[in-house]
């Protein structure tokens, strides 16, 4: 299996109608003018509403303040990079050459706002139904371990 994109598809679970979105999501703003930032900030948000949406449901009797925390740990910076580490998305990342030098397709960070990238670009490529189910499949058994305590 040569194509990078298939073995992507096969990792996240899901095939992008639109190629040029799933490219933009992996393109580090090391690359140049066009990159994800702007998919990230789009993911970011949708990420959180799944979850909120997801843990509101889940524990019906918590109180905001509970909720609020369980959300921020589940969508941190650390949890995305374990998913994308996960994924091995740093085999697939789009670096600057500098990003490329200083091992960026490790970096924490930048494997964190991949994954928010990737959200924002299903996103619009699928839609809010799709979006919803391939990242409670990611979040699945770290949602199913959260407890009140």
């Amino acid at each position: 299996m040569n194509n990078p994109l298939l073995k992507l598809s096969q990792r996240i679970g899901y095939t992008f109608n639109d190629e040029a979105l799933v490219m933009l999501a992996l393109t580090h703003r090391s690359k140049g003018g066009t990159n994800n930032e702007r998919l990230e900030f789009l993911g970011d948000s949708i990420l959180n509403f799944i979850i909120a949406d997801d843990l509101y449901r889940r524990f019906g009797q918590a109180k905001e303040g509970k909720l609020s925390r369980l959300r921020a740990r589940m969508v941190k910076g650390q949890t995305l990079a374990v998913i994308a580490r996960e994924f091995e998305l740093g085999d697939f990342l789009l670096l600057g050459s500098g990003e490329l030098k200083s091992g960026g397709h490790r970096r924490e960070s930048i494997l964190a706002d991949t994954v928010e990238a990737l959200i924002g670009a299903m996103y619009l490529d699928a839609g809010m139904d799709v979006v919803r189910e391939r990242v409670l499949s990611w979040f699945d058994s770290r949602l199913a371990a959260l407890t009140l305590e």
